[in-house]
């Protein structure tokens, strides 16, 4: 069965874009080959995506969920109905308004690995509707202020375990279990 995880990188202050939704800032960071190997698992066990709607606009420019280089089905939530669309070898499937729907969707084509939920809204939505099992975050070092927020938003407190940390260069590797 499929494992449903939020993955993110965010700032110490907990932003995973800047005001703009922009991420550059993510980068410049000494990484080790251990911190890649991290991030690496990650792509390895991924299965599918589920993302937000901002991204419905953009896959044509190549704002797409992990540079593309996932190579998973990946399920865009949407407010209007488009057809799927085919780009190397992915396709990216719109659902209409249910989140529920668009997170079994990808757990079934998954299979036994891991479905990746990207955005702070998304994200919010299937924590508080009880579909996340784990949290993967990547901290890196640099309080932004303000910005989008992962986290910000939600209606009730989401209980956590934590199953995993390290540090190794510049970022720390935070792995919360989701409890229920």
């Amino acid at each position: 069965m499929a494992k449903v995880i939020i993955h993110a990188t965010v700032s110490l202050d907990g932003f995973m874009a800047d005001v703009d939704g922009g991420v550059d800032w993510m980068n410049g960071f000494t990484v080790t080959p251990e911190d890649e190997a991290v991030a690496g698992r990650v792509m390895s066990e991924l299965g599918a995506v589920v993302g937000g709607a901002n991204r419905t606009q953009t896959i044509d420019d190549g704002e797409v969920p992990y540079g593309g280089m996932a190579g998973v089905p990946v399920y865009l939530m949407t407010h209007s109905s488009h057809d799927p669309i085919e780009k190397d070898g992915v396709t990216y499937t719109f659902v209409v308004d249910d989140i529920g729907q668009a997170v079994e969707s990808a757990e079934k084509a998954a299979g036994d690995k891991w479905v990746s939920v990207l955005g702070g809204s998304i994200s919010r939505q299937c924590l508080e509707l009880g579909l996340v099992d784990e949290i993967q975050l990547h901290v890196v070092p640099i309080i932004l202020g303000q910005g989008v927020s992962l986290f910000t938003g939600l209606s009730k407190p989401i209980r956590l375990e934590r199953v995993g940390t390290s540090a190794f260069a510049s970022e720390a590797h935070l792995r919360y279990r989701v409890l229920t």
